[in-house]
């Protein structure tokens, strides 16, 4: 059993039978009017299993395209946590702001475009909440990927290929979109990524430090970037430069 469950066996029974397990679901957002309103609907309207509570925090990254409007008026109506960045930073610098307003024991992270699918919460935190898992990744290609990209595609695997080899693990999709995280490993390793990063660096801390990578399959419907898909091919060597990086530092 991971390090982390040895402590508790679940979210559920830390909490108490009585008391709600918070998932907080982080949503960066970068100019996504195509999109934003319809993202934040599924989540909202999302189901978790039996016992959970759900925390919705948004972290608007400078969009200048009439997103903050609409992110403004679900704050108003108490539907999200609200934190509006003066400038674009970044997908990572806004992960981590979004995790100091997080107050969930379970943190999950949801992209603000249509490529993923709410609908599939409780199938990627259920692991944790059985204390089967203390880091969850929902695997596109072991689910039904639908239109990525053909250099898209190569990327992933090339760079799921390095992860594995660079740090002895088995998994089949290190830059998934969705990523469910116990609240103390992410209190354990310091983050420090700005853009794309996030996956490399986070997985590369998180294998370090011993923490198994637990998959579950999850459906994807990709898009290009003609449809809004901001991550570029330059991104591709920023992550094997981080991948490098923290396997041989520290």
């Amino acid at each position: 059993m991971p390090e982390l469950m040895q402590q508790e066996a679940s979210a559920c029974s830390r909490t108490g039978p009585h008391s709600p397990v918070r998932i907080s679901i982080i949503i960066p957002v970068y100019n996504e009017i195509r999109y934003i309103s319809e993202v934040l609907k599924r989540v909202i309207e999302a189901p978790l299993p039996v016992g959970c509570e759900k925390e919705i925090v948004v972290i608007d990254d400078g969009s200048t395209d009439g997103t903050t409007a609409v992110l403004r008026k679900l704050r108003d109506e108490k539907l999200v946590r609200l934190h509006e960045s003066l400038r674009n930073s970044g997908k990572g610098t806004a992960l981590r702001i979004g995790l100091r307003l997080a107050t969930g024991q379970i943190i999950l992270v949801q992209d603000a475009d249509l490529e993923y699918d709410p609908k599939e919460y409780s199938r990627l935190v259920q692991p944790t909440l059985e204390g089967k898992a203390d880091v969850v990744y929902g695997s596109r290609f072991r689910g039904t990927p639908e239109h990525m990209q053909l250099p898209n595609l190569v990327a992933n695997k090339i760079l799921t290929w390095l992860a594995n080899i660079l740090y002895g693990v088995r998994t089949t999709d290190v830059y998934t979109g969705y990523k469910v995280f116990r609240r103390e490993v992410l209190d354990r390793i310091h983050l420090e990524c700005k853009r794309f990063e996030f996956c490399s660096e986070v997985t590369a801390k998180v294998c370090k430090a011993g923490i198994a990578i637990f998959e579950v399959p999850i459906t994807y419907r990709g898009r290009s970037a003609r449809e809004g898909k901001k991550i570029r091919w330059y991104d591709g060597f920023e992550a094997i430069y981080t991948l490098l990086r923290y396997r041989f530092s520290g």
